[in-house]
């Protein structure tokens, strides 16, 4: 069962009094990947995928956890243990509700930038998003980033790091972006809870939208296309409904949010293990 825990906003430069930024962060069970490996898909199908090219929004931005640090350790969408690490490097941000969209908003692509504070350079960073900011705390109708230390102070001027990250909440504006993991094979972990009958599949590090709005299944031999329940955060799942083992090798047929389609043929072997990350060799194409 989650637990729900509380992040204080590391706010310790602050000059002028604020909101409180205490915000909770779900933190489920054992998301622990006991062993990576590498596996070669057949083929793959899919649509390409560009920038969105929008027109820059207007939101709020808030900062959390230690100054140089990732914020929490991959929070509401189940990424833990890699959101220091590459690709992410700790560019990542909590997102409010209207940008979470209860989980099926993890791993989407945004640009942020400030410009209503003298520390602020003016120039965008790239964010990803790897957790929930609840509202109440972040802004629940207007778009709002919970950023980590580093990817807050990355909007500062050269030397105006501290001072951007005591002003509190910041007026931003942002857009979506493509996300581009520079030849990262997409990563299916597999859910130490998994077994026989049932099997949930942490998804992450797809370029293009980043966000996935919908995964099927096709068992060994099945013939045809079975959905994925979305399970929380980046987590689908899938339970046999013939009272039978669930075949191996997986493929996952993979849609974007907004509709663009990828297939990992074989993406879960035969034989796999619970708590076991398989790397794709197939993404979306940036």
């Amino acid at each position: 069962m989650a637990k729900v825990t509380f992040r204080i906003a590391a706010l310790l430069f602050a000059v002028l009094p604020m909101l409180s930024l205490v915000s909770p962060i779900s933190c489920y069970g054992n998301m622990r990947s006991t062993s990576i490996r590498n596996h070669t898909t057949s083929r793959y199908t899919t649509t390409p995928a560009t920038n969105s090219g929008g027109r820059w929004s207007s939101g709020g931005a808030t900062w959390y956890g230690s100054p140089y640090g990732a914020g929490s350790d991959g929070g509401a969408c189940g990424y833990q243990g890699t959101v220091s690490k590459r690709p992410f490097s700790s560019m990542i941000a909590a997102a409010g509700p209207s940008l979470f969209k209860n989980g099926k908003g993890c791993g989407a692509c945004y640009q942020i930038k400030c410009t209503g504070n003298k520390a602020c350079s003016g120039l965008p960073v790239t964010i990803t998003i790897t957790d929930s900011c609840p509202g109440g705390v972040c802004l629940a109708k207007a778009a709002h980033f919970d950023m980590s230390g580093t990817a807050f102070g990355a909007m500062a001027r050269r030397g105006m790091n501290d001072r951007l990250r005591a002003a509190g909440i910041l007026k931003i504006q942002y857009k979506r972006v493509s996300c581009n993991y520079n030849g990262v094979g997409i990563a299916f972990r597999v859910d130490a809870g998994s077994n026989p009958y049932y099997i949930a599949v942490l998804i992450q590090y797809q370029n293009g939208d980043g966000d996935l709005a919908a995964v099927h299944v096709m068992q060994r031999g099945g013939g045809a296309w079975a959905p994925m329940q979305h399970s929380w955060g980046a987590m689908w799942r899938a339970n046999s409904n013939t009272g039978k083992p669930l075949r191996a090798p997986f493929s996952l047929r993979l849609t974007s949010g907004s509709g663009k389609v990828l297939v990992a043929w074989n993406a879960i072997p035969a034989g796999w293990r619970a708590g076991t990350t398989y790397r794709s060799t197939v993404n979306y194409r940036t």
